[in-house]
């Protein structure tokens, strides 16, 4: 392209189909064009970047039921997929997980009818996952948001009742029990990160955030204090991002990868440390905590990629921006740099 960037991927087509189970729940068909900067992409990681509002389990469970196919023939999660290959996911529910509402506390910066902004504790999860049913993010939300909900209604949720949402993209708000409210998931954080997070609580929400996230018009900005004193007042970091099976971290800058960029901004130093903003132009897995390690300043805490040892992880969402998904008004929210963070810019 003239401009010199990556073309963005293709939007995916989305068409609801019902399929022939003995509950009658709607499976949906997701398409999607493989692009030029996803060739050689694994299927499952092609997949998890494209269908965010299904953990990774859910994309491997979706795969090990052959609900997946590349240009109409059954296809496995390490398949490596080609500039211009269809891929077609039915993402249904089948094999629902449980989700147990649970009241938790929840730092809560904005809500009304359609979504609702909250600020992620560090050491909490989004998603639950196979090892992990309770205290997500997830389970915290699914009381609040039905709590809410039957209070209209004079029903009584209780805190030990489990009930079985939809795994599907744009069934995944209502159940089959009308009573019960999943959240809509759009986006994630790392469980040791902290920050801003925004979640859809009806279909149509779910629906225009998610096209928000995928044609990049969100904006996140990330606070982080990181190793070493940073001397560039502004740089951008440029380095390509893939998966190594054989190396630990498994995600790392990688020639051959899928290309990632980091704009890093300093803020304030102190002594062996600088707090500096990050913003991520590309979305990879671990991206901004990889290019700060790459840049010789891994992120204070962060173990996995080199940094200094502290009570956490040094990176909290600070600022997050969209146009709202009923009204299309502009919404900014921001969020406070954490004590526990501010605090190991003085350490060394």
């Amino acid at each position: 392209m003239p401009d010199g960037r990556a073309p963005r991927p293709s939007a995916p087509r989305l068409r609801t189909r019902r399929v022939s189970t003995k509950v009658g729940r709607v499976e949906q068909s997701l398409q999607f064009v493989v692009g030029v900067a996803e060739a050689g992409q694994r299927l499952d990681e092609f997949l998890a970047a494209r269908i965010v509002r299904l953990s990774r389990m859910g994309i491997a469970n979706m795969l090990a039921r052959g609900g997946c196919a590349v240009n109409g023939a059954a296809a496995s999660a390490g398949r490596r997929l080609s500039t211009g290959d269809t891929v077609e996911a039915a993402v249904g529910d089948e094999t629902p997980n449980a989700m147990t509402p649970e009241p938790m506390p929840l730092d809560v910066v904005y809500e009304d009818e359609h979504l609702i902004v909250v600020v992620k504790p560090a050491g909490t999860l989004v998603h639950p996952t196979r090892g992990v049913k309770r205290g997500t993010l997830a389970n915290a939300l699914t009381y609040h948001l039905n709590r809410i909900r039957n209070s209209e209604f004079g029903i009584r949720i209780e805190e030990e009742q489990d009930f079985h949402p939809s795994a599907s993209a744009e069934a995944s708000i209502q159940t089959a029990n009308p009573q019960f409210i999943r959240p809509g998931i759009v986006h994630r954080l790392d469980r040791d990160t902290s920050g801003l997070l925004v979640v859809a609580k009806t279909q149509s929400a779910l629906s225009r955030l998610s096209q928000h996230f995928h044609r990049r018009l969100v904006e996140k900005r990330y606070l982080a204090v990181v190793c070493g004193r940073v001397e560039d007042d502004m740089r951008t970091i440029a380095a390509p991002i893939g998966r190594d099976e054989e190396s630990r971290p498994r995600w790392r800058v990688l020639e051959g990868g899928k290309a990632a960029e980091t704009r890093m901004r300093m803020l304030e130093r102190g002594g062996a440390r600088t707090l500096v903003e990050l913003e991520p132009v590309t979305g990879r897995t671990n991206q901004l905590r990889i290019h700060c390690a790459h840049a010789g300043h891994p992120v204070v805490g962060d173990r996995l990629y080199g940094g200094d040892a502290h009570a956490r992880l040094c990176l909290h969402a600070s600022r997050l921006a969209f146009r709202h998904p009923a009204s299309n008004e502009p919404l900014e929210f921001s969020s406070r740099l954490p004590p526990e963070v501010a605090s190991a810019l003085g350490g060394a």
